[in-house]
C-alpha cells in the first residue's frame, strides 16, 4: 500500500515515469462476488423445487442448466447443448464459445453443474459454476476482443466419476485437441473453512494463479485432495495444459493452514460435503469473492490478452497516487508526444483505482486544453471495491500531444484508496 498522499497533483515516482508502450495487458474485470452468490441462490432455488438436489438425471440438474444456458444466450454466447448417457440416465453438458480470437488457439474454462443425490450442491460445485458464469457473462459485459478463442463449459455427471468431461474430450479429433492453448477447472472455490490450492498441472497456468495471489499477499499450496479427481483430469490425459483452483473438501485444515488462512484448525475445509447441508448458507463469501476474481484475472490473462491499436501506442502511468478520504481531488499525469494533430473520438481510457468503496469516487480524465471529461460519476449505492474498467472519451477536439490528467476525487469518509495506474491508448 504506498503511504500517505501529498500535493493534489501528485508527480510520477522515480522509476515510474510515463511510459509509451506498444502494447499493454489487459486487466480483467472485478468480478462481482454479490453476482456469483446471486446464481448461487438460484441454484439453491432449482434444487429446493427439484427434490433438494441437482443431481445427474435429476430435473434439478436439468433447470441448473437451462438457467446457465438462458444466461449466457441473452449475453451473446453461442451455447450447445451435449447429451450422453451416463448409469441409464440421460447427461448433459452445456458448451459456450464467444465470438472471436483465434480458432486454433482454444482456452476453455468450466465446472462441474451437478450436485450429488444427497443435497443441493452450493459448494460443490455451485460455486465454481456460478464463478465461471459470472466470468462469462464479464467478458460480455466488458465486450471482450480475446487473442484467444474463449469457451465455457459446464460438465453433466462428475459425481458419477467425470462422465460428461469424458464424453466431450472424447468426441474431440485429434486436430481439435491440437487447438486447445489450455483447460481451467473449477470445482469448490467457495468451502466454509477455506484454503487456497491452486492445480500444479501446468508451471504456465499454476504462475498465474500462484502471482495473482501473491500479488494480494495470500499464500498458496499445491492441490492434491482432488488431484485426478475432477473435470480437468480427462483433458490431462488427452495431452491438454490444465489448471485450476479448489478451496477444499472433506480434508481436515490443519494448525498451520488455520495460522495463514484463518478459519478452524482441526475441521474440514467443507464439513457440509456430499452432505444435505451443502446449501447457500455453505459458503464463505470471502473465499469466493477472491477465487471468482482469480477465475477472470486466468482467462483475462492466458486469452484475453494484450492489445496493440493498429497504428497506435498505449502511454501509461503507473505511479501510485493516493486518494485523500473525503478530501482534495489528486491528479496522475501522462505526457503524450510524438502525436500529430488531434486525439480520438474514441480515445481509450484505462483506468485502475484501488479502493475500499468505490461508489465514493469521481473520476475525471483532463485534457492539455483543461477540459475535464467525466469518466464515473460517484454512486453512494455501489458499495464494491476498486474501480478496474476502461472508458471511451470523444476527444477529437484536443490536441493529441500534451499533458493529460487523470483527477479522482473521494467525496465520502470512512473509505480508502490509491490510484493504482492509467494508460491512454491512441
Amino acid at each position: 500500500m504506498p503511504g500517505a498522499a501529498g500535493a493534489a497533483t501528485a508527480a510520477p515516482a522515480a522509476g515510474h515515469s510515463p511510459t509509451p508502450t506498444a502494447a499493454t495487458a489487459l486487466a480483467a474485470p472485478d468480478i462481482p462476488v454479490a453476482n456469483v452468490k446471486a446464481h448461487l441462490g438460484q441454484l439453491q432455488s432449482i434444487a429446493t423445487a427439484n427434490g433438494g438436489n441437482r443431481a445427474h438425471g435429476r430435473a434439478g440438474y436439468r433447470a441448473s442448466l437451462d438457467y446457465i444456458k438462458g444466461k449466457l444466450d441473452a449475453a451473446g454466447f453461442t451455447t450447445s447443448v451435449q447429451q450422453f448417457t451416463a448409469s441409464g440416465a440421460t447427461g448433459y453438458n452445456l458448451i459456450a464459445d464467444w465470438p472471436g480470437g483465434d480458432p486454433n488457439q482454444v482456452l476453455m474454462t468450466g465446472a462441474h453443474l451437478d450436485s450429488v443425490s444427497a443435497g443441493p450442491g452450493i459448494n460443490d460445485n455451485g460455486s465454481g459454476s456460478a464463478a465461471v458464469l459470472e466470468t462469462a457473462l464479464a467478458v460480455a459485459r466488458e465486450a471482450a476482443k480475446p487473442t484467444k478463442h474463449l469457451r465455457f463449459g459446464w460438465w453433466g455427471a462428475e459425481e458419477l466419476g467425470m462422465r460428461g468431461s469424458q464424453y466431450y474430450v472424447s468426441r474431440l479429433s485429434a486436430a481439435d485437441r491440437a487447438k486447445f492453448s489450455g483447460y481451467l477447472n473449477f470445482d469448490m472455490v467457495g468451502s466454509p473453512n477455506p484454503g487456497y490450492f491452486v492445480y500444479d498441472d501446468n508451471p504456465q497456468i499454476e504462475g498465474v494463479f500462484k502471482n495473482f495471489y501473491a500479488a494480494r499477499n495470500i499464500p498458496t499450496e499445491i492441490e492434491t485432495e482432488g488431484d485426478g479427481r475432477s473435470d480437468h483430469a480427462p483433458f490431462k490425459n488427452a495431452g491438454i495444459a490444465v489448471g485450476g483452483l479448489f478451496s477444499g473438501a472433506d480434508y481436515t485444515k490443519t494448525a498451520a493452514q488455520a495460522q495463514k488462512w484463518g478459519g478452524t484448525a482441526g475441521q474440514p475445509f467443507d464439513r457440509c460435503y456430499h452432505r444435505s447441508c451443502d446449501t447457500s448458507s455453505n459458503i464463505d463469501d470471502t473465499a469466493l469473492d477472491r477465487n471468482s476474481d482469480a477465475v477472470a484475472h486466468a482467462v483475462w490473462t492466458l486469452g484475453v490478452g494484450t492489445t496493440t491499436p493498429p497504428g497506435g501506442t498505449v502511454f501509461e502511468n503507473t505511479a501510485d497516487v493516493q486518494i485523500p478520504d473525503a478530501g482534495a481531488a489528486v491528479t496522475s499525469p501522462v505526457t503524450v508526444t510524438g502525436r500529430t494533430g488531434n486525439a480520438p473520438a474514441a480515445l481509450q481510457v484505462g483506468v485502475v483505482v484501488k479502493h475500499s468503496y468505490r461508489g465514493d469516487l469521481v473520476i475525471d480524465l483532463v485534457g492539455p486544453s483543461g477540459r475535464a471529461y467525466r469518466l464515473k460519476s460517484s454512486n453512494g449505492s455501489d458499495s464494491a471495491a476498486d474501480v478496474i474498467a476502461t472508458y471511451t472519451v470523444d476527444a477529437s477536439a484536443e490536441t493529441a500531444d500534451g499533458t493529460w490528467q487523470l483527477r479522482v476525487q473521494d467525496i465520502g469518509p470512512q473509505d480508502t484508496g490509491y490510484i493504482d495506474s492509467w494508460k491512454l491508448t491512441f
